[in-house]
């Protein structure tokens, strides 16, 4: 099986902050990962590492088989940084054309701007792109070249609910053709519509590496939630952790039988209740908070 990315034992160290101690992963070709993690975790020292950015300290990376610096490597990849730089007063098909001047056999103009939903705006300056927009001119940058994989750090930020969503089909529409995916964010609804896999990283060190649904199965608290009640019918119920707004309350707890058993009980008229499993934050959560406790 060929991969696209080969991590043996890589460490690397700013001082005295380990950023990542004896990291192993592969990620397949055609395979969607999403690195999740807190701050500081390691995620961008890893990515920086796969994409021969920075160096490790000890142990190795391969890029499609190479050193990650070599040419033959980065001309198969296309990155998508958070924050990146673009002349303002070009168009965007300008844009897209000056990206596809780089690469041997680069995507047609034509079908990167329908791959990153930039119908609309081919003609209007970067400068003129609200957020979102900016977000998938990013990403069109990414794709020009054709790649055989893609990088991409928080690629949904700015983006409401709607553009995000639009944007999540886009981008399982150019894996799905068997392109590599790695994505680095803090959207973990993003992540779980995304990934074939999720990489938990925390404190330098991979802490599970697994498919989504197999993630949420691991945790056995469940999500009850109900239209808000007064603060007294919540008082002293089993183990249970609460968030809430105006309009719902959200109760996660490993009992939630006996939950539901004291609020009937009380006489809590439960409006629009709800019991769901873990999601992929409550997951994540739960595996980095035992680390950290």
């Amino acid at each position: 099986m060929e991969y696209a990315v080969e991590v043996r034992g890589a460490t690397k160290s700013y001082g005295r902050v380990e950023a990542l101690r004896g990291v192993d992963l592969d990620v397949r070709r055609g395979e969607a990962v999403a690195l999740l993690g807190p701050n500081g975790a390691g995620k961008t020292t890893l990515v920086s590492l796969m994409l021969g950015l920075r160096k490790p300290a000890s142990g190795s990376v391969r890029l499609f088989g190479l050193n990650p610096r070599d040419i033959r490597a980065r001309a198969r990849c296309g990155v998508m940084l958070q924050e990146s730089g673009v002349p303002l007063f070009l168009k965007v098909s300008e844009l897209v054309d000056l990206f596809r001047s780089y690469y041997a056999k680069p995507l047609s103009r034509g079908e990167v701007i329908r791959i990153a939903g930039l119908d609309q705006k081919a003609n209007s300056l970067a400068v003129a792109l609200s957020g979102g927009e900016t977000q998938r001119l990013y990403f069109a940058l990414a794709i020009c070249g054709d790649p055989d994989a893609v990088f991409v750090d928080e690629p949904t930020v700015g983006m409401d609910v709607e553009a995000r969503r639009a944007f999540w089909d886009r981008m399982r529409e150019f894996s799905a053709a068997g392109r590599t995916l790695v994505l680095t964010t803090h959207h973990l609804e993003e992540a779980d519509a995304i990934a074939d896999r999720i990489v938990v990283i925390d404190k330098g060190v991979i802490v599970a590496d697994a498919a989504p649904a197999v993630l949420k199965s691991r945790v056995e608290t469940k999500r009850v939630s109900f239209d808000a009640l007064p603060a007294e019918m919540l008082s002293g119920l089993p183990e249970h952790t609460v968030e809430r707004d105006d309009a719902r309350v959200s109760l996660l707890t490993s009992q939630p039988e006996a939950l539901l058993r004291v609020l009937f009980a009380r006489g809590a008229g439960l409006k629009n209740l709800e019991v769901v499993g873990a999601t992929l934050e409550d997951a994540v959560v739960s595996l980095t908070s035992r680390r950290n406790a």
